[in-house]
């Protein structure tokens, strides 16, 4: 970790390197009038709307919707089954294609709105309420860009199963909307900050914060009820193929959200956008071939007891299009032994391995806020 004191407020940073324009989001964020004690930067970090991914701030007084970001909620679940590689490669190929028929991918929705009993606690939030009915078809769907499904196996070669995915249409649909609203209350109210700097604010002490805190925890609970959801689904399946198929506790972990916690000896807003809170057993998936990791947080107090969330990337999706062939892609995941479905394969060097950093120096860069418990190398991948 290394420090940067020419702001406001320090930058702690556990990366190697920094692209320069998540450097300057979080010299933002040290001189932001709200934030406190200091910034903290994962392993993982890379530029954002706003604020960095990969970034952890704490605020007072306030919660700023482009510092939880647009997939409120997105995170991570994971569960170990009783089978072994040998049991389950002769019927993986089967289980991919049942998975990726049953669990609906990119834009697409189920045709059939999905019961829970969730949709009968949502807040009287007008964008939430806007967004109810559609959310009844979109439980229990993947999503796309770098959301995924993978069978894994660890060291032992017992076999587990780690999805990706988030809040769907209600995360974006509540980002965009409190972040508009919270700029036109910057500038009418004040103090404001730097339009440019997409780091508009809410106070907590207000009808609009409040509203938003509300919005935003029920983001949190369908989209893990969302990955609970394709979870079970999945789990149906490998037992229809695996008669003996069973499995133990699920984990599951957010990483775009904001909670009201003790740090320092001050009661803050802790933002993790793209950041997880490494207390207790915590989840690092790594980008598509790559490993993925089961750790036990370290809770360090210097990054308000977070982690990385994953890979993090290096390219952005467009230069990645331009500079890595799909084909390359398709033959370097055969060469790995994992097999790959994608409804469309021309968008996968979105995901691939160079267009994110290595899993593995994230790790060791983080040695102080996690320890590895358990590794997971993929055998198959539904992307989104």
């Amino acid at each position: 970790m290394r420090i940067i004191t020419t702001e406001r407020l320090p930058i702690k940073i556990w990366a190697r390197e920094v692209e320069e324009g998540a450097l300057e989001q979080a010299r933002h964020l040290a001189n932001h009038p709200y934030a406190r004690h200091h910034i903290a930067l994962m392993p993982d970090v890379h530029q954002g709307y706003g604020m960095p991914i990969g970034g952890v701030l704490a605020t007072e007084g306030v919660i700023i919707p482009n510092a939880v970001g647009v997939d409120v909620g997105c995170g991570v679940r994971v569960v170990r089954t009783n089978q072994t590689v040998e049991a389950v490669r002769p019927r993986l190929r089967d289980i991919l294609n049942q998975i990726q028929r049953a669990i609906p991918t990119g834009f697409n929705h189920h045709k059939k709105p999905q019961s829970s009993s969730l949709f009968h606690r949502a807040p009287d939030v007008p964008v939430i309420r806007e967004e109810l009915e559609n959310a009844r078809y979109q439980l229990g769907t993947l999503g796309g860009g770098n959301h995924f499904i993978e069978i894994q196996r660890d060291d032992q070669d017992h076999v587990w199963i780690m999805l990706h995915s988030g809040s769907r249409n209600f995360g974006k649909k509540v980002a965009d909307y409190y972040n508009r609203l919270a700029i036109n209350l910057n500038e009418r109210y004040g103090p404001p900050v730097p339009r440019e700097w997409q780091l508009a604010y809410l106070p907590l002490d207000t009808h609009e914060g409040q509203n938003y805190l509300a919005a935003m925890q029920y983001c949190l609970e369908f989209a893990r009820e969302n990955r609970a959801h394709m979870m079970k689904v999945i789990l149906e399946i490998c037992h229809s193929l695996l008669p003996d198929f069973t499995w133990g506790e699920e984990l599951d972990v957010h990483h775009n959200y904001a909670f009201l916690e003790k740090h320092f000896g001050q009661q803050v807003m802790v933002h993790r956008k793209g950041a997880v809170r490494a207390v207790g057993d915590v989840i690092v998936p790594g980008s598509m071939g790559s490993p993925s990791y089961i750790c036990r947080g370290l809770a360090n107090p210097e990054s308000f007891a977070s982690c990385s969330h994953g890979a993090g990337r290096v390219m952005g999706r467009n230069e990645a299009r331009r500079r890595i062939p799909v084909e390359k892609v398709i033959k370097e995941m055969q060469a790995l032994g994992v097999e790959l479905f994608k409804a469309k394969k021309g968008d996968l060097a979105e995901e691939c391995r160079q267009a994110y950093k290595d899993i593995d120096q994230v790790m060791e860069d983080q040695r102080d806020l996690v320890e590895i418990k358990i590794r997971l190398q993929p055998l198959g991948v539904v992307k989104g």
